[in-house]
């Protein structure tokens, strides 16, 4: 059986990494195991990548980022995901090539042309089979990401990186964008509205992705 490639998608404060561990903990509570893995930093030369790239002390040229996160993804391709797929594998990723497009074509202005061209080159051609995107609003995120950085979340991250700390209308460009995607491809990218209770939103979560699994004969 060949393998399947689930992306998460989300603007910061979207609780995509949230969902994805409540998923993964559901799943194998049922007896599923998939391979979950992370941009940046799906690998032991990413976690080094991720880093630097999200320091929020350190200022980075845009260019050196795009070029930095195409690096780690071709690593993580290479090194992970393909591997894993091939062998037959499920794997489910917090963010991958679509997270480019977004917050480096929208939200540093990169040329579609440039940004798909680094996308080609970093992946080879390699596309998830499911994106699950959540949708939320500019404020909502900003509170989320606030209340993380000073203790008031559940959530395991703390403390606001470089992205993070980007203005209201970076991360509207970068949501505008990740919605254009999901208009282009409604086959492949589901929008899940994150803007209710965590456990509203899970429910979603395991309705799209436990029912492709079910129609890829993987449950």
């Amino acid at each position: 059986m060949p393998g399947t490639f689930i992306t998460f998608e989300g603007i910061d404060g979207s609780g995509k990494s949230t969902q994805l561990r409540l998923l993964n903990n559901f799943l194998r509570a049922n007896g599923f195991n998939p391979l979950i893995t992370r941009e940046p930093g799906g690998t032991p030369v990413g976690l080094r990548l991720r880093a630097a790239l999200l320091d929020a002390t350190e200022e980075v040229d845009p260019l050196t980022e795009l070029l930095v996160f195409a690096a780690d993804r071709a690593q993580h391709v290479r090194r992970v995901i393909r591997p894993a797929l091939e062998s037959g594998q499920v794997v489910i990723s917090d963010r991958y090539a679509d997270a480019t497009v977004a917050y480096q074509g929208a939200g540093r202005g990169f040329s579609p042309e440039l940004i798909a061209e680094i996308v080609q080159l970093a992946t080879e051609g390699l596309k998830p089979d499911l994106t699950v995107l959540f949708d939320v609003e500019i404020e909502e995120s900003t509170n989320r990401t606030t209340r993380r950085s000073t203790g008031k979340s559940s959530s395991t991250k703390t403390g606001r990186d470089r992205l993070d700390i980007e203005d209201a209308e970076f991360h509207t460009r970068v949501r505008d964008a990740y919605l254009e995607l999901a208009r282009g491809e409604p086959e492949r990218i589901k929008i899940v509205d994150a803007s209710g209770p965590v456990e509203h939103t899970q429910e979603r979560v395991k309705e799209v992705v436990v029912s492709f699994l079910k129609s890829r004969g993987h449950l």
